[in-house]
């Protein structure tokens, strides 16, 4: 799930619970714990390992058993600092429990989503994913945040008016932000939600006001924790979706006699009605969108795999390829000759693409016409990613696979 979300929801996890007992620092402690997992992604920074964000992220800053650690060390250097800076703070244990829930904040959101996440590191490297909720989801974003705004709004009755006009405009424009990403990343919703969007925001901001008997007399925790009780109801409701779409997927290989080695219903933007199919099958993937209200609308894609070749044995020997297999769910293989070059294609569909151009995790392996490895590396995909281009590879690697064909 992307940081922004993860720094809501542990804004909110520390106004519901602990800042009455620890202040400030309390809330900052539950924030930096629910964003602090991905720290992991400085490797892709530091490192050339085309691979980094496999490789790396997600792993032993996302485990249950590096949370207690992380947690304890996080919980004193904060009450170092909040001591030089004179602002006093909770006892170590007590932060060590703030920040632990941030984490294991952290770690659940990440589980809901398809990426998955090695909760299990370092016992084992298995990728725990739910598959409830796209990696970005604006309503699950908005039900964290709205209640937050909220709760400043009527923080102050003489400037709640101002305050509540201001924030209703800022989520419509926020609203019409997202549609636009949606045209633009491919996963388009219709302009009219834009509409429901900001009569819903309208609801929230300003009929509260309406009564001046009780709006004001509202503490921030009790707008943060029904907050916390409608997002927990949203992932529910996730999982019930999820339910109803895994059906028609497992119902779409029963009807078509598909050998499933591996099967999932995955979420995909912009609403939880919106779900993929995945289905790896012994020579080839399965792909398909449909809409939970409509039964006819899915469009299943079948992607067979090249037929094997000298090329793609041994491009699968090479470690790279194997991590990045590893971490695939639904994996495709396209071997081709491509401007003289002998391309193999590792191709991972568990991420739909809608826009032109190599899904958003494809793999490639380019031979020359000796057969040794020339370039590996993740192709670009216009995911904001660094370096998620082909890469040379090594020379201990190209000596690995230099033997002529």
């Amino acid at each position: 799930m992307d940081p922004v979300t993860h720094a809501i929801a542990g804004s909110l996890l520390g106004k519901s619970f602990f800042s009455k007992r620890g202040g400030r620092v309390a809330i900052f402690a539950a924030t930096l714990g629910a964003i602090f997992p991905d720290i992991d992604t400085v490797a892709d920074v530091v490192t050339r390992d085309p691979l980094a964000i496999v490789k790396y992220h997600r792993g032993i800053t996302h485990s249950w058993f590096g949370l207690p650690f992380f947690a304890a060390a996080l919980a004193w250097l904060t009450q170092r600092l909040a001591r030089k800076l004179g602002l006093e703070t909770p006892s170590w244990g007590w932060l060590t429990f703030i920040y632990s829930v941030g984490i294991a904040s952290h770690i659940l959101m990440d589980g809901t989503t398809s990426f998955g996440t090695r909760m299990w590191t370092p016992f084992s490297d298995r990728r725990v994913a739910w598959d409830l909720i796209f990696i970005i989801d604006l309503i699950f974003t908005s039900i964290l945040l709205v209640p937050q705004v909220a709760a400043w709004v009527y923080s102050d009755r003489e400037r709640s008016q101002r305050r509540a006009l201001a924030m209703w405009i800022c989520f419509t424009l926020g609203a019409c932000v997202g549609w636009v990403v949606g045209l633009a990343t491919g996963f388009p919703f219709s302009a009219w939600l834009i509409a429901v969007a900001s009569v819903l925001f309208a609801a929230v901001f300003f009929l509260p006001g309406m009564d001046d008997e009780w709006v004001f007399s509202v503490s921030r925790q009790t707008w943060c924790r029904a907050g916390l009780c409608l997002a927990l109801v949203y992932v529910f409701v996730c999982g019930l979706a999820h339910h109803l779409a895994m059906q028609r997927v497992v119902q779409f290989a029963q009807q078509n006699r598909i050998v499933a080695v591996r099967i999932g219903a995955l979420p995909l933007a912009p609403s939880l009605l919106n779900w993929g199919t995945g289905i790896r099958s012994p020579d080839g993937v399965f792909e398909s969108q449909f809409d939970l209200k409509n039964a006819a609308s899915a469009q299943t894609v079948f992607s067979p795999d090249s037929q094997a070749d000298i090329y793609t044995a041994r491009a699968l020997l090479l470690p790279s390829v194997r991590l990045f297999w590893g971490f695939s769910r639904f994996p495709s293989i396209l071997s081709h000759t491509e401007d003289g070059q002998h391309v193999v294609d590792i191709g991972e569909n568990r991420f739909m693409n809608q826009r032109r151009g190599p899904q958003p995790f494809t793999y490639r392996v380019v031979f020359d016409a000796q057969g040794r490895v020339t370039q590996e590396g993740l192709l670009s995909d216009g995911m904001f990613l660094r370096r998620m281009r082909p890469e040379s590879a090594t020379e201990k690697d190209a000596a690995k696979t230099g033997q002529t064909p």
